[in-house]
């Protein structure tokens, strides 16, 4: 069990935040008998995958949709088909975004080209692998 803190260190989060997704439902605590907040591995676990969905920007109220999913272990076929949907949405914004970054990239020095090159040709090889093994 984590008190807030401790929670708040190993998700890479402030207090804060912990506070306002346990406020509105989303990460649960129990309360010890001097009212402090303690958190389970659960908590962690559904902290980093909070935070890994707001990293793709998916709103609460979705974030709160896929955790319950989650948590019952139940993916709907249409789930599947919209959340495959929305990551290729995902995917064409990405891709849109890298179009106009790639004058500015190449106006970089040659140090600070190869170096974003070498981080986006890592992530675009993890992303084909998915890709692959989905497919196969």
């Amino acid at each position: 069990m984590y008190r807030i803190g401790e929670l708040a260190v190993r998700a890479g989060v402030s207090k804060r935040t912990i506070d306002y997704y346990t406020s509105i439902g989303l990460l649960n605590a129990e309360r010890t008998r001097s009212n402090y907040r303690l958190y389970d591995d659960e908590a962690l676990s559904d902290l980093k995958y909070i935070e890994e969905c707001k990293s793709m920007h998916f709103p609460l109220e979705e974030i709160r949709r896929k955790l319950e999913i989650k948590k019952a272990g139940i993916i709907r076929e249409s789930e599947v088909c919209e959340q495959a949907y929305s990551v290729a949405q995902q995917m064409k914004q990405l891709q849109d975004d890298l179009t106009a970054l790639l004058p500015l990239i190449r106006k970089l020095d040659a140090q600070k080209r190869d170096s974003v090159s070498r981080n986006l040709n890592q992530e675009c090889s993890a992303l084909l692998q998915s890709l692959k093994e989905l497919t196969s």
